[in-house]
């Protein structure tokens, strides 16, 4: 039985933010605990190479969600990264803050007590982390180990895309990164500019730790339960290669294992809603009713064209094209292989034309759904993604056994609030008339998914809740929360209340979705927790009444 002063539970984006910090800059004795790999393969690197295992299980969990009546019984598959980098080692590395309301609702959650997690507070964190290839202060950094950067290539309907939405009375957005969204324009991606590769937490904060005897990586290791000792948490136990071991933690153990194995392992370890502990037959450590609820996600519903001319990817992954772009990358790092595939989108209202945009809509150029879904052979074409920001409903994960290598029970409530299809109708007919404007329309043939024929609001919805999926941005599940607020998990400063020395640092704490792709954030989130880890950051709330709370 090994000693640390800290153990890091998930070596995702969170994880590895917060282990390195806490053994570069206080000197700490860190484990770092992944129950994916340590290793992936080179493709990976390479911008548009995360689309080659999005339907594959090798670096991905896939998580089968519970039927959802709203959705004539569907349930639909979220997966969550299983390596050593988490979602930064196999997303499509777009980077996103989100808008600055977003976080005076995470201060209204909190009661506006304790640590203040608004847009500006957060801002030094985003840019400490940020290595920006052309933008600067007041709103971005320079020089920090995350670099950020434009794509190096983008498409002819990327570009058209842009065009027509700004046509369309949708201004033109040069940086989604300032605390307003609004507007179309061009992603920024976690992209090396110098080398065209992929930058992950891996590459930007534990590579410079690597042989640091400091830091010890433990990959393939599945944890079983946290270890009291009275209240407060102590250590771990976990198994690796088939052998349990057990670690123990002299100062913290730290939760970053996401928004779904989070919760399993509180509740695991008797942490959670009485009812989900009961039915497991787990001894109560703690009743807190909101580990594993409030659950959101970002939902998508396609409609999808044919094109006049090879406008987009489509037949680039394959023969002549795929050999051509793939010497042009190793040997002058430009075209197809140095974009991700989707690089442009726009932040709008298309309801009711509020401020805060409820919608964020992407351009991918390319016919991409299965045929079996469409009904329609693969081939040239453009499909057009209206994404749901803010949901109303929220769901919930829970434990399927006691087993530790047993998936939690996620139900997702997609559409379980009226507002929710509402405004994705609308989003979904925004889109239609998208691809019906100049210049879109002079390049687009015509729409095959759902098809024209699919008119009314009732017809749209059931092509909505067939075709809806996950934006892959699992939120919420252990949130912060004001200390009267008896679903609250989490303290303003990220500890679990009524416990000590545990914290949850990932992307489970948000009260609410933050309006955008949430990996950002979480790195943002996960270099403040750092400070607060270390005591660099004062917390105007009574850590007595905490722990009684």
């Amino acid at each position: 039985m090994k000693s640390y002063d800290y153990i890091v539970v998930g070596g995702g984006s969170a994880g590895c933010i917060v282990a390195a910090r806490l053994v570069k800059e206080a000197n700490a004795r860190v484990l770092l605990l992944e129950a994916g790999s340590d290793e992936y393969h080179p493709v990976l690197k390479m911008p548009a190479g995360y689309m080659k295992y999005l339907a594959s299980d090798r670096y991905l969990t896939m998580h089968q969600t519970q039927p959802q009546p709203q959705l004539n019984g569907r349930g639909v598959i979220v997966p969550q990264a299983k390596v050593l980098g988490g979602g930064s080692t196999v997303n499509a590395m777009v980077y996103m803050r989100g808008h600055r309301q977003d976080y005076e609702d995470w201060n209204h959650a909190l009661g506006h007590e304790g640590v203040d997690w608004s847009w500006d507070s957060l801002l030094p964190h985003y840019m400490a982390i940020e290595d920006n290839d052309h933008l600067g202060a007041p709103s971005h950094g320079v020089g920090g180990p995350m670099k950020v950067s434009h794509l190096g290539h983008f498409s002819p309907l990327s570009r058209a895309y842009v065009k027509t939405m700004q046509g369309m009375g949708i201004p033109y957005s040069p940086d989604f990164n300032a605390g307003d969204p609004s507007g179309v324009g061009f992603m920024q991606h976690t992209i090396d500019w110098r080398t065209r590769k992929r930058c992950s937490v891996v590459d930007a904060f534990i590579t410079p730790l690597r042989g640091d005897s400091r830091l010890t990586i433990a990959s393939q290791a599945l944890v079983k339960e946290i270890l009291f000792e009275g209240d407060d948490a102590v250590g771990v136990r976990f198994q690796r290669h088939g052998v349990d071991e057990t670690a123990m933690a002299e100062k913290e153990v730290i939760l970053a294992a996401g928004a779904y194995q989070t919760p399993k392992l509180l509740m695991l370890s008797g942490v959670g809603p009485d009812e989900a502990l009961r039915e497991q037959g787990i001894p109560q450590r703690r009743s807190l009713p909101g580990v594993g609820a409030n659950l959101q996600d970002h939902y998508e519903v396609p409609v999808v064209a044919t094109t006049r001319g090879a406008w987009g990817y489509y037949g680039q992954d394959k023969g002549w094209p795929m050999m051509k772009a793939g010497l042009q990358y190793l040997l002058f790092k430009t075209g197809p292989v140095t974009t991700t595939g989707v690089e442009s989108c726009a932040f709008f209202d298309p309801l009711s034309g509020g401020a805060i945009p409820t919608i964020q809509m992407f351009c991918v150029p390319t016919v991409y759904l299965d045929r079996d879904v469409m009904g329609e052979n693969p081939g040239h074409g453009v499909t057009i993604n209206s994404l749901l920001l803010r949901p109303k409903a929220t769901g919930h994960v829970t434990l399927e056994s006691r087993d530790a290598a047993a998936l939690p029970r996620v139900d997702t409530q997609i559409f379980g609030h009226p507002e929710d299809l509402a405004r994705t109708i609308a989003g979904f007919r925004f889109a239609r008339q998208v691809i019906a404007a100049p210049p879109m329309a002079e390049m687009v043939d015509k729409e095959i998914f759902p098809g024209v024929d699919i008119r009314s609001d009732d017809e749209i919805a059931e092509h909505c809740k067939r075709m809806v999926k996950t934006g892959y941005h699992p939120v919420g599940t252990c949130r912060m929360g004001h200390r009267d607020d008896p679903m609250a998990v989490l303290s303003s400063d990220l500890r679990v209340r009524g416990l000590g020395r545990l914290r949850v640092v990932d992307a489970s704490m948000m009260p609410n979705i933050i309006s955008g792709n949430t990996n950002a954030v979480v790195m943002a989130v996960a270099h403040r927790a750092a400070d607060l880890i270390m005591g660099r950051e004062s917390v105007d709330t009574d850590s007595n009444k905490e722990r009684a709370a």
